[in-house]
């Protein structure tokens, strides 16, 4: 999989008018908790293990343009090392491991670069001290970065195929959690049973991101789990909750998002809200195809966010088309986020905005991390959203545009400490359509069925 993806950045640079000097990365480096010697978990920069496909730190890499050879810088290391971290490889080992064809030590780099670079145009260099004693050379970073960026925009076969291996653990693992979750759990519990499965059924030792597992009123805290927020509270027997969790599986990640009341039973309420986000969300994935631009599938699932609420009687529509209630921008109070980013090696991953596009300035637009036609092969998140957030709903009661179609004693009354819902999908774009890597119960009926089983 890595020597077709540098293949492709082969390609790209020769296309780009590349055909001589050296691309030279520089991979991640251990971290440590704050001055103490207690060291985290290394995960590998993602450019680096795109090319490369070593999750190790201290490491360089090197492609060299005129001959489409690829090289690796190791440490050189010693007894210590052997002592407290384990056998030492030797460089033929990381050749052979990894599939490149020259592996040389870190304290070489600069004679290997002043041999393969000599004379050549062009050096992108992310390691300047290292090559202090090099003279001469010319340095570009902005081809090399815009060619990596398109590269990992649109996945390989390949790559697919293990997207969809981790979408497939990491869909098992919330039904695992759906059907464990009842009232007089902790948060806490649920991003544990989540994290477990992931990693005990599927080898993962990173999740892609921190789980959000918001229950009740927390639910409305669109990145909630953080260290402040940490996933603690106790769950209610009336809560709506909301997990979005994803597993990562060789630096690949997926993000899905689920939403369910913690007994298994869905409130007249709560049946509304998720059947309105559900509407958005398969709206989304009908719609979606090479070619269309992400902004519009916004403005959908906006759109459909403002019907259901309508049909809710939330949104009073005093004589006003949907297309007017937009105009009122009344759809970001409760869908203030964008509708889905770029996935890879990043949950948020690479590619969003080609240099020609800019982000909008609209509320809900202006959080979009994507402004571009949709292309085959890409993959994108699919996840609409419904909150019920006082910072924002509590202002808007009191203006004199947006507040005449509020129903504030609903709201007030019913809603302001519902939290929220979401539903997220991970797809990968085809010309005609999309395919959903997502595997979870979706309808309510589907969901009720599910939880039932586990409390059988």
């Amino acid at each position: 999989m890595h020597r077709e993806c540098r293949a492709k950045v082969f390609a790209g640079m020769k296309a780009a008018g590349v055909t001589s000097g050296v691309a030279l990365l520089k991979g991640g480096d251990p971290s440590f908790r704050h001055d103490t010697d207690h060291e985290h978990l290394f995960r590998q920069e993602s450019h680096f293990f795109y090319l490369f496909g070593i999750n190790e730190p201290s490491l360089f890499g090197l492609l060299d343009f005129a001959t489409t050879l690829t090289h690796v810088f190791i440490p050189r290391l010693d007894t210590d090392y052997e002592v407290w971290c384990g056998k030492v490889s030797p460089p033929r080992e990381y050749a052979e491991k990894y599939g490149v064809d020259c592996v040389h030590f870190v304290d070489e780099l600069a004679y290997v670069v002043a041999a393969t670079s000599g004379g050549r145009q062009i050096v992108e260099i992310d390691a300047h001290s290292l090559l202090k004693d090099v003279s001469g050379l010319v340095t570009n970073k902005s081809i090399l970065y815009n060619v990596l960026v398109s590269s990992r925009t649109i996945k390989t076969p390949l790559e697919l195929s293990l997207l969809r291996h981790v979408n497939a653990l990491a869909s098992e693992a919330h039904k695992h959690v759906m059907q464990k979750i009842k009232p007089g759990m902790y948060e806490f519990q649920l991003e544990s049973l989540f994290l477990a499965h992931i990693s005990y059924e599927g080898g993962c030792r990173y999740s892609a991101y921190t789980c959000i597992c918001g229950c009740g009123p927390n639910g409305a805290v669109l990145h909630y789990g953080h260290a402040g927020a940490p996933n603690s509270a106790l769950i209610q027997e009336g809560d709506m909750c909301l997990l979005d969790m994803g597993a990562e599986y060789h630096c690949y990640a997926s993000d899905i998002t689920c939403s369910y009341p913690a007994t298994g039973r869905f409130t007249p309420a709560q049946r509304g809200i998720y059947n309105t986000v559900l509407s958005a969300l398969v709206s989304v994935r009908e719609a979606i195809k090479q070619g269309v631009e992400w902004v519009d599938m916004h403005l959908l699932a906006e759109r459909r966010i403002i019907e259901g609420l309508v049909a809710e009687n939330i949104i009073l529509a005093r004589g006003k088309t949907v297309d007017e209630l937009m105009d009122l921008e009344l759809g970001p109070l409760f869908f203030p986020h964008g509708l889905g980013h770029l996935m890879g090696m990043d949950t948020h991953d690479v590619g969003g905005y080609p240099s020609h596009r800019s982000r909008h300035t609209r509320p809900g637009l202006s959080s979009l991390r994507m402004n571009r036609p949709l292309e085959a092969g890409m993959v994108l998140t699919n996840e609409p959203g419904c909150y019920f957030i006082e910072a924002l709903l509590r202002p808007a009661f009191e203006d004199p545009v947006k507040g005449p179609h509020l129903n504030r004693e609903l709201i007030e009354k019913e809603y302001m400490k519902f939290g929220g819902v979401r539903l997220e999908e991970d797809l990968i774009v085809t010309v005609e359509g999309c395919e959903n890597m997502t595997d979870v119960p979706r309808t309510v009926e589907e969901v009720e069925a599910w939880m039932a089983l586990g409390r059988n």
